[in-house]
Parts: structure tokens; C-alpha cells; sequence
């Protein structure tokens, strides 16, 4: 339950990023910069906390080791994580790309054929490839239900450009984070605490990030300081404070798919989170009814899901002990 509760604020403060990239956004910032500014910022913040826990040179120690698989699955969890999302906000408000981010979901339990679970045996510890959870599956299903509810009035108002463009980009998001969070779980081996892990994947992306500027100073130009300060929020919030909070609900529940995707589950809240954001900061209009049932249905679909998945859990826990 803790690992639920830790994705839920997650979730609160991830939304700062969808809010905040439309803002920059409607104010005439580049994509570009809203996406690379953020992991820019992150570094310091988190080179902070890091050196005050005094585990700087083990994170570093650890990298060394296999500094290309850092660097390759980093770029995938968070630079084709971020930098789609970011490019799907000049298309779309935050509120539709928050709503098909949750495809996260499904994502999320598609890839665990590609990763091993950990089950404890009165033998020992055994390695087993993971398989897809069709019942929580199922439960995903009935989260998906009400973010479609959500979106359904409103896609109706854009183009076919502007939904391809601000639909398919999130899509692909929603595979390249679970599967870079994961494979750098497999990267670090439980080796570092979950402040090193994330500044270790921020220090890796950076490659990606940099590239990606050279490509930004050469088509937009640099970023107006209404973008750079806004960027610094979204860093403080959704890079650290965000990440942090979901990174170490996963590593609670490291090794069990199917408590893994109730964690991943928890991110359907930053719809709601990103409608009610949206109203206060950008005066968009209120939700309509339909819209609010839902939320309402994202909501009973999450608990649906924790359950299950708990459930499943423990029951798979006594037939292997047995």
C-alpha cells in the first residue's frame, strides 16, 4: 500500500509537467527547450541530495561498469520518454496528452514477458520470466474506460493532424519509460538507493539532451526566460520530487510484475490531477459531466487494480512456498 500511495503523489507532481509544457507552449516556447531544460535543471538538485548522502562515488563506481547500458537505456527511459511528450504539447492541451499518457498502463504490462520476476522459494530465491497480467490487464481496461469518457467531447474540437501528432508520440512514451526504468533496475541491480538512480539516469540522458539543444539553437533559437523559469518548476517537481517518489515505489515492489503494474496504475490520477491544474492555472473550462463519471471510473478502476494485484500476489507467493 505504501508503494500505491508514493505512485499517487507521483502522480500529483508529474502533472506539473503536462500543465506547465502547454503553458510554455501557448506562450510561444519551443518544445525543444521544454523537454531539454528540465534535465538540465535536474542536475544540480539532484547532485545535491546525492553528495549530502555522501553516495556520490558508489553511483559512479557503478556506472563505470557498464557506462554504455547506462547511457542507451536512460536516453530510452527518459529522453524517448520526455522528448515525445514535450513535441505532442504543440499539438495537443495537457489534459488529452495526460490522458493518453495513461496507455502507460497497458505498456507497462505488455513488456514483462521482456523481464525476469523474483519469487521466493523454501529453496531459494527463483528466477522466472515474467508474464503479461491478464486480470489486472483487464482492470487497465476499465481505467482506459474513463480516460476515454474524459477525452471523448473534447477530441472531437481538433484536426486529424493535431490528434496524430498529439496522440502517437505519447504512445510511444508510454513504452520507452516503463521499459528504461525497468531495464536500469536490471542495469543497477539493486545497487543504489533510489536519489542515485535517478541522477545516475539524469547524468546518462545527457548526451540526448545536448544533441537535442544543438538541433533546438539551430531551428528555434535560445529559450526566453518566461520558458526558463517555468522549465525550473517542472525540473523541481515533476524531474525530481516526481520521479523520485515513483522510482522508489517501484523499487519497493522490484521483482513482482504484477505489483510493479498496480504501481505504474497509480499515473491514471494525473489526468484528474492535470483537468483540475488546467482550470486554476490556464482558465480552461470545467469538465463536463460526462467527463467527471470518468474521472470517477479511472478512480474505481485504480483500486480494482491495487486489489487484484495484491490479491494475485500473495496467492502466487503461497502455491510457490507450498
Amino acid at each position: 500500500m505504501q508503494a500505491i500511495l508514493l505512485g499517487i503523489f507521483a502522480a500529483f507532481f508529474f502533472a506539473a509537467a503536462f500543465i506547465f509544457n502547454r503553458s510554455m507552449e501557448l506562450s510561444g516556447g519551443s518544445w525543444i527547450w521544454s523537454g531539454s531544460l528540465r534535465y538540465f535543471f535536474m542536475v544540480p538538485f539532484l547532485l545535491l541530495l546525492v553528495l549530502m548522502r555522501k553516495n556520490l562515488s558508489h553511483l559512479l563506481s557503478v556506472m563505470k561498469e557498464n557506462i554504455w547500458s547506462w547511457i542507451l537505456w536512460s536516453s530510452v527511459g527518459f529522453g524517448l520518454f520526455y522528448a515525445p511528450l514535450c513535441f505532442a504539447s504543440s499539438f495537443a492541451p495537457g489534459w488529452l496528452i495526460a490522458g493518453t499518457w495513461q496507455m502507460t498502463i497497458i505498456s507497462g504490462s505488455l513488456l514483462a514477458p521482456f523481464f525476469y520476476e523474483i519469487i521466493q522459494t523454501s529453496q531459494g530465491p527463483l528466477k522466472m520470466r515474467g508474464k503479461i497480467p491478464i486480470k489486472g490487464l483487464f482492470m487497465s481496461m476499465i481505467i482506459l474506460v474513463g480516460i476515454a469518457l474524459i477525452q471523448v467531447e473534447q477530441a472531437n474540437q481538433f484536426s486529424p493532424k493535431d490528434v496524430l501528432f498529439g496522440i502517437i508520440p505519447v504512445i510511444v512514451a508510454s513504452f520507452a519509460y516503463p521499459l528504461g526504468n525497468r531495464k536500469m533496475m536490471e542495469v543497477s541491480g539493486g545497487r543504489l538507493d533510489t536519489y542515485q538512480r535517478v541522477l545516475g539516469m539524469t547524468l546518462a540522458s545527457l548526451p540526448f539532451w545536448l544533441v537535442l539543444s544543438v538541433f533546438g539553437i539551430s531551428s528555434t533559437g535560445m529559450p526566453s526566460l518566461n520558458q526558463v523559469g517555468q522549465s525550473i518548476i517542472v525540473a523541481i517537481s515533476s524531474g525530481v520530487i516526481a520521479t523520485i517518489l515513483f522510482f522508489n515505489a517501484t523499487d519497493r515492489v522490484r521483482g513482482n510484475m504484477q505489483q510493479l503494474a498496480a504501481v505504474e496504475a497509480t499515473q491514471s490520477m494525473e489526468v484528474l490531477f492535470t483537468v483540475l491544474g488546467e482550470m486554476v492555472l490556464l482558465s480552461s473550462p470545467l469538465p463536463s459531466l460526462l467527463s467527471w463519471v470518468g474521472m470517477f471510473v479511472i478512480m474505481i478502476g485504480m483500486v480494482l487494480h491495487s486489489y487484484l494485484s495484491h490479491a494475485t500476489g500473495s496467492a502466487a507467493k503461497q502455491k510457490v512456498s507450498a
